[in-house]
């Protein structure tokens, strides 16, 4: 039998991390507490890609993450701010991505 990986949704995403969260009395960590934590993983992604793509090799005595596995905390803690403010992320990322779209779809060379 074939291991296939899950495949979420943003929808899928925030209902999981609520119903993890939701299991707890302290629930959601504050607006202020998220944002240090968002940027503790960033800085940990940071080091990733340093160790990986840049001149500084890990210590043999440090663990060995991934990048991925950073992406993975940084979505856990960005979906837990979302979900704690009642942000839909789905709505969040098409508000984005518009303007995006929008303000720089003349800004980099086009592919022919």
């Amino acid at each position: 039998m074939e291991n296939k990986k899950p495949i979420y949704n943003t929808v899928d995403i925030q209902k999981r991390v609520d119903s993890y969260i939701s299991q707890f009395k302290e629930g959601y960590f504050s607006p202020l507490s998220l944002m240090a934590r968002l940027s503790e993983e960033v800085g940990e992604m940071a080091r990733e890609v340093n160790h990986f793509y840049g001149e500084k090799p890990k210590k043999a005595s440090e663990a060995e993450n991934t990048v991925e596995e950073e992406l993975g905390d940084i979505i856990f803690v960005l979906t837990c701010f979302a979900n704690s403010l009642n942000i839909d992320l789905s709505e969040a990322f098409d508000k984005s991505i518009s303007k995006i779209e929008t303000r720089d779809k003349d800004r980099w060379t086009k592919k022919d």
